[in-house]
C-alpha cells in the first residue's frame, strides 16, 4: 500500500471534510421514503401522497422519493400508526379518530357533531387552530404535515331505514377502533363493534355486524354498498384526515428538506380536495343508482343530544374544552 506524505493526506483530509460539509449542508444523502395509506390505490389520498412525493422529487433534485404503499399494504390503520411511531414507516395518512389514542387534540376534532359543515371544518383547519394541532404532535413521535378532507361519516346498515335515534336501538355498527366512536354509538342505544377497515366488508356480507359508519366513497368503493342498503345522512362526524410523518424520519431531514416537505404536504392537501369532490359525487351516484335508500330528512336535534354525557366527559380537560369552544366560534 502507498504511503502518503504530509502534504497528500492533509489535502485528503480537506477533501473529505468538504464533502461531509456538502452532504451535511445539502442533505445530499438519497433516501426513499415509505408512506402508508390503507384505502385503495385510485382513492384520493393516495394520489395525494403520489402528488407530494412527485413535487419533493423535483425539488431534491431527485434526492429524496415517497414510494407509496396503499391498500393496506403495510397493515391496517392503528398499526401503520404504531410503525409510524416507531419510525419503522415514514409517512402515514390516517383518521384523526384513530391517531387520537396517541394525540389527544386528534380526539377533538373527531367529537361527533362538532363541525356545522365542510366549510367550516376547512376553515378551522386552514387557521391557526390548524396549525396549532398539526405543531403539537412531536411529543408524541410525529410530526403533523397537512390535513386531508374526509368529507363527512353517516350510518348505513342492512337491516332497516334508520330515520331516529330509536331505530338504532339494538344495531350491531361497526366502528374505528377508537374509544370515542364507541362511546357515541352506544349514546345512540347502537352496540358499537370495533373492527379494522379492511374487515368490514365480510363482517356485513357474513351477518356478523348489520351496518357501519363511513363518508360516501369509503361506502361504495370497498363494495359495503351491496350489503347495507340502507344509508342515512347523520354526518355525525367531518373528522378529516391527517398526514403525519416519524419524528425520526424527520430529524433526519435537513432544515431546506424540511420546507420542501411542509409545502409539498400542503400543495398536496389542496390537490387532494379537487379530487375528493369529484369522487365524492361519483359515489353517491353510484350508490343510487344501485337502489340504497337514503334517508335525508331526520331530525338530528335528538342525535345531538345524546351526545351530552360524551361534551361533557370532554370538558372536564380544559385543553379540550378550550379548544371545542374556540372551534365553534370560527365561521
Amino acid at each position: 500500500m502507498p504511503v502518503l506524505n504530509r502534504a497528500e493526506s492533509s489535502r485528503t483530509g480537506v477533501i473529505f471534510v468538504a464533502l461531509l460539509l456538502a452532504v451535511w449542508t445539502t442533505g445530499a444523502v438519497a433516501r426513499e421514503f415509505r408512506a402508508a395509506d390503507t384505502q385503495a390505490e385510485n382513492y384520493p389520498t393516495v394520489q395525494a401522497l403520489r402528488y407530494m412525493g412527485a413535487l419533493i422529487a423535483e425539488r431534491s433534485g431527485g434526492r429524496h422519493e415517497i414510494k407509496v404503499f396503499h391498500s393496506r399494504q403495510l397493515g391496517e390503520e392503528k398499526e401503520t400508526i404504531e410503525q409510524t411511531r416507531a419510525g419503522a414507516i415514514d409517512l402515514n395518512r390516517t383518521n384523526v379518530a384513530l391517531i387520537g389514542n396517541f394525540v389527544p387534540a386528534m380526539n377533538v376534532l373527531a367529537m361527533p357533531f362538532l363541525f356545522r359543515s365542510i366549510e367550516h371544518m376547512q376553515n378551522v383547519l386552514d387557521g391557526p387552530i390548524g396549525s396549532e394541532i398539526l405543531n403539537s404532535f412531536e411529543p408524541y413521535g410525529f410530526v403533523g404535515l397537512c390535513f386531508y378532507d374526509s368529507g363527512a361519516r353517516s350510518i348505513y346498515n342492512g337491516v332497516r331505514p334508520v330515520r331516529s335515534v330509536a331505530d338504532l336501538q339494538g344495531l350491531r355498527i361497526r366502528v374505528q377502533q377508537s374509544e370515542l366512536m364507541s362511546q357515541m354509538m352506544r349514546a345512540l342505544g347502537a352496540e358499537p363493534i370495533e373492527l379494522p377497515y379492511g374487515q368490514v366488508l365480510t363482517g356485513l356480507a357474513n351477518h356478523l355486524i348489520d351496518g357501519a359508519e363511513n363518508n360516501w366513497p369509503s361506502f361504495v368503493t370497498t363494495d359495503h354498498y351491496k350489503h347495507a342498503g340502507h344509508y342515512t345522512l347523520t354526518e355525525h362526524t367531518m373528522s378529516p384526515e391527517v398526514l403525519v410523518i416519524s419524528l425520526k424520519a424527520w430529524q433526519s431531514l435537513s432544515p431546506d428538506d424540511r420546507i420542501i416537505f411542509r409545502e409539498a404536504a400542503q400543495r398536496s392537501s389542496r390537490f387532494m380536495r379537487e379530487k375528493w369532490r369529484d369522487l365524492e359525487e361519483q359515489s353517491q351516484r353510484r350508490a343510487q343508482d344501485a337502489g340504497v335508500t337514503i334517508i335525508k330528512d331526520i331530525d338530528r336535534k335528538p342525535f345531538e343530544e345524546a351526545m351530552a354525557a360524551i361534551y361533557a366527559k370532554a370538558g372536564r380537560d380544559p385543553a379540550a374544552a378550550a379548544l371545542i369552544e374556540r372551534i365553534r366560534k370560527v365561521e
